[in-house]
């Protein structure tokens, strides 16, 4: 990997793990106290000063909301919790089987993890946010009378597709960055949304080269993506169903450009990615990608500026390479909890959810 690569990346990951301080003034200035009125919870993002992005996708918003989670630790404990979903559940005064949890995202300045949840299941669920210390306890974090902002997405996917209308978010550098669908001809969109929040512009719509499918598609959404520099420009890596992962420079998400990303690698069809972070070992940069079939995958991201894009209908893998972590099963959701571990939520042989923190591969 390239020296260059690997100095921007780490300016990068200041900028997402270790927040960035610039415009935290101004995001934290224009937040006004109140009850953010969320229809549901779904992709979550740390910004500046503890302030979390909240993605509402039935309601097409999202919400920056002030934790006031600006603490630095005062431990080195790193959580565990067996069988979260139970115990959340029992919290919320439910059945863990009416539980659904859709993120979660560990605070960099604390070092405390908050998850996005659904109480109950279907149209009545109740969206709630759940804080997990290092120690690992759990507590509702109260939705009343909290500093907030809200944006609302124009033309979102509606019917059985609203709830890919935000699939996920990185904060990066005084903008957040949101892929979903809308409701447009180009239905799969990225959009870069300058904080304090403002109007927002129209999306960036995608096209990519899909290799198991054999062809150009402008409808796949972003399952999830991260923010990564090449050749000293920041891009984001973005992981598609079946599963491509493709490169997209940041500068080209303009409202309203329709914009062809490059296919740099496919991973191998009837697989889904779940979530992925990037990290640094040894020298080399990696993305750790959690999908629901193929184990988590390792992939070193060594040439992916010399890799033109795939074009080609591919039967099964091509592009960048991976390594199956055979010692984690069961992935759900990852995030950075510290330069070295990763903070993971993962399905037992026997179904509950545990909450782990492992040591990055």
């Amino acid at each position: 990997m390239l020296q260059r690569s690997r100095v921007v990346l780490l300016a990068l990951a200041a900028a997402v793990l270790v927040t960035a301080t610039a415009g935290a003034g101004d995001l934290t200035d224009n937040l006004k106290r109140g009850t953010p009125e969320l229809r549901s919870a779904g992709p979550l993002a740390f910004g500046p000063e503890g302030v979390l992005f909240v993605g509402d996708p039935q309601a097409a918003a999202i919400y920056a909301i002030d934790t006031g989670d600006r603490q630095a630790p005062t431990s080195t404990d790193r959580p565990k919790v067996e069988a979260i979903d139970e115990k959340i559940a029992s919290l919320l005064g439910i059945d863990a089987k009416q539980l659904l949890i859709a993120d979660l995202a560990v605070n960099p300045i604390s070092g405390n993890t908050y998850l996005s949840v659904a109480r109950g299941r279907g149209p009545d669920a109740k969206p709630v946010l759940v804080r997990v210390d290092r120690s690992g306890k759990l507590s509702e974090f109260a939705l009343r009378d909290v500093p907030h902002a809200k944006t609302t997405l124009p033309n979102p996917a509606e019917g059985r597709a609203r709830t890919e209308a935000i699939t996920h978010m990185a904060y990066v550098k005084g903008r957040l960055l949101v892929a979903g669908l809308t409701n447009e001809e180009f239905s799969s969109r990225l959009r870069s949304i300058p904080v304090p929040f403002k109007e927002v512009d129209q999306a960036t719509g995608i096209e990519i080269y899909h290799g198991s499918h054999g062809r150009f598609e402008t409808k796949s959404p972003v399952r999830t993506f991260v923010p990564y520099n090449i050749q000293g420009e920041a891009h984001i890596l973005a992981a598609y169903t079946c599963t491509p992962l493709v490169k997209i420079p940041v500068s080209q998400l303009q409202a309203g450009a329709k914009v062809k990303g490059t296919t740099v690698a496919e991973l191998g069809n009837r697989n889904r990615p779940l979530d992925m972070i990037v990290y640094q070992k040894d020298g080399k940069d990696y993305v750790l990608m959690a999908n629901n079939a193929r184990g988590l995958m390792k992939i070193p991201t060594e040439g992916i500026d010399k890799i033109e894009g795939i074009t080609e209908r591919v039967p099964d893998k091509a592009g960048l390479k991976y390594e199956t972590i055979a010692s984690l099963q069961g992935v759900q959701q990852l995030d950075r909890f510290d330069r070295d571990h990763a903070l993971v939520l993962l399905r037992t042989n026997g179904g509950s959810l545990n909450l782990e923190t492992v040591e990055l591969p």
